[in-house]
């Protein structure tokens, strides 16, 4: 109980203030459990965030789930799940009882001021990890190839191929001999439970469509409809919006307005964007009670994520211990920091600087962040009250 409570507390403090979307998440919890905590080194955090960037569904939000099932097994993962996700998904059901009454959210200054440290954070990640993961000319060169190609091609699937790509070429060019053992993330889950959650996934994936055609009702079609969402989409957070779009607004259950005004909202709290889902729920018109609706399209969304992020674990522990394996990781490691490091081009840095002054501002939250040491939560909450006063 310590353990699971100690998790839950952490992901709810993440929860609250990691503003700046999935690629931000992922410095926060760096910062939170790698350099702070200690829980696991840079290169097996770098080999976690590469197995959730293969596993669709929101990366974010798995790598928190893995991290949590690694302290307190499965109730650990649910608890991560939990503190991380609750937060966003209350302020949302929240904003579905008032829908429209806020205003438009997208120019208030805290907001651009958000945006702006979120720079200055994943440029931080970036930073530390290349300190780790590329401090040799064909690893830089693997990062930089893969930051290359994922501008020129920033669809998702391009993303998976990446990677693919980057332990391929880690496999074949990186010298045995290089090889270090590394601290990886302990899993207390064997690899028989590990494949039942697989079974459970696609299990899952096959029949709800099947109930849902077979029994009806707005209960199982909510289901089916947000665990498909969660299930098929690749590179987490936007990708899901057209799937989401196709359901609800194409269906009939969420007007076009209160759709684009839900997302507007979903860009002002902190969290994961999937929680999204929990206001469209809450708005729907299938005749649900509005909370029984957003708490059933909420974990219907996120379940894939658990299912498969418990499923693979297991296998991913053991294979990630063989000597080949460590090489193809290590090329691995070196796509995902290029990947960091287009991501903090497009879509971080575009969607928060847009002035001489607004990278004044990030530049002066990195030497906050990097130089003076300043915590993240401060550095996040002075850009938001800054970001308020200047409008």
């Amino acid at each position: 109980m310590p353990a699971l409570l100690d998790v839950f507390l952490i992901f709810l403090r993440l929860g609250l203030t990691s503003f700046g979307g999935p690629v931000a998440h992922l410095g926060y919890f760096r910062t939170e459990f790698v350099e702070r905590r200690r829980w696991l080194d840079e290169a097996a955090y770098a080999d976690l965030v590469a197995l959730c960037q293969f596993l669709p569904g929101p990366a974010s939000s798995q790598v928190g789930m893995a991290l949590g099932l690694s302290r307190a097994g499965l109730w650990g993962a649910l608890a991560a799940w939990a503190g991380f996700t609750l937060p966003s998904a209350a302020l949302l059901v929240a904003f579905a009882f008032g829908v429209g009454t806020a205003g438009d959210v997208g120019d208030a200054g805290w907001l651009r001021g958000l945006k702006i440290v979120a720079v200055a954070i994943v440029a931080q990640a970036v930073l530390g990890m290349s300190r780790t993961l590329t401090p040799d000319r064909p690893r830089l060169l693997i990062a930089l190839g893969a930051a290359v190609t994922a501008l020129l091609l920033p669809e998702a699937p391009a993303q998976v191929g990446i990677i693919a790509a980057a332990g391929l070429i880690g496999w074949r060019a990186l010298p045995a001999a290089e090889l270090r053992a590394t601290s990886g993330l302990p899993v207390r889950l064997s690899r028989r439970r590990g494949a039942a959650f697989l079974g459970v996934f696609a299990a899952l994936l096959a029949l709800l469509p099947v109930l849902r055609a077979a029994l009806g009702g707005p209960a199982l079609a909510l289901v089916d409809s947000f665990y498909r969402a969660g299930a098929l989409v690749f590179g987490g957070g936007h990708v899901v919006l057209p799937l989401l779009e196709a359901e609800v607004v194409r269906g009939g259950w969420v007007t076009p307005d209160a759709f684009l005004a839900g997302y507007g909202m979903t860009q002002a709290v902190p969290g994961p964007l999937f929680t999204f889902s929990a206001y469209l729920g809450a708005v729907s018109t299938l005749g649900l009670p509005a909370l029984t609706a957003a708490g059933l399209a909420l974990g219907a969304v996120f379940l894939p994520s658990f299912l498969l992020v418990a499923g693979a674990l297991p296998f991913w522990s053991a294979l990630r211990e063989r000597p080949p394996a460590q090489a193809a990781l290590r090329g691995v490691n070196a796509g995902v920091v290029g990947l960091l490091l287009a991501a903090l081009y497009s879509p971080v840095f575009t969607a928060g600087v847009h002035s001489a002054a607004e990278f004044a501002s990030v530049l002066g939250a990195f030497a906050l962040l990097e130089v003076l040491n300043w915590p993240v939560w401060l550095v996040v909450a002075l850009a938001a009250v800054l970001g308020a006063l200047a409008l």
